[in-house]
């Protein structure tokens, strides 16, 4: 199962959020900072529960200030 998840941090803070979720490899496939919304993009790669535990892991950082996560789905439109 793939996730997306979007990372929020306190200004000043995404050089030393990005290296923090940079060594978090067991699920964590990319880290990008992104424009928009989000500040950080990660991109995951694991069972459901991996990616709740990742993420939960996640927000015990103190300067990231919420996330977002997208899991990925199929979906069968009949095409």
């Amino acid at each position: 199962m793939r996730a997306l998840c979007l990372v929020t941090v306190k200004p000043g803070k995404v050089d030393s959020v990005v290296e923090i979720l940079k060594k978090k490899r067991k699920i964590v496939k990319q880290v990008m900072v992104v424009t928009g919304r989000a500040d950080v993009s990660v991109m995951l790669r694991g069972t459901i529960d991996e990616i709740n535990n990742m993420v939960i892991d996640f927000k015990k950082i103190k300067d990231i200030v919420t996330t977002e996560t997208l899991i990925e789905v199929e979906v069968n439109l009949g095409w």
